[in-house]
């Protein structure tokens, strides 16, 4: 059993973009579903696709690098709000990664969002991750 699923999705990113892999299989979950439609969206991966099986499905996700240099798109992923911790900010405290360079991705009322449209939509809620 894996008390913490989205420290175990995004431990799976980093292990397949550091081991160089091209695709990786995730348990699914709709947390997980609207955290890869913004990887995707922000360009950090190259696709993504939802398969439904007997049990919770699967995310199959095809990871993005550098035509010629082979260096990732996700260079760090790491998560901020664990299940011992939990990290909210209001909206005058949304995080900036690298100084916009990078994404934060709440999940707010609004549902699973960029930190730059939590922004624009002045909502807060909790720091799921920071991607750069």
């Amino acid at each position: 059993m894996i008390t913490d699923p989205i420290a175990d999705y995004l431990t799976r990113l980093r292990n397949a973009v550091m081991a160089k892999h091209r695709v990786v299989e995730i348990p699914s979950s709709n947390l997980k579903k609207d955290i890869t439609k913004i990887l995707f969206d922000k360009g950090y991966i190259l696709s993504y696709k939802f398969e439904e099986d007997d049990k919770q499905g699967v995310i199959k996700i095809a990871l993005k690098y550098h035509p010629e240099s082979k260096v990732p798109a996700i260079r760090s992923i790491q998560r901020v709000s664990k299940p011992g911790l939990r990290k909210y900010v209001g909206t005058d405290e949304i995080p900036r990664v690298l100084n916009g360079l990078g994404i934060a991705i709440l999940s707010t009322s609004k549902g699973v969002i960029t930190d730059k449209e939590a922004r624009t939509l002045k909502v807060g809620g909790e720091v799921i991750c920071y991607v750069h």
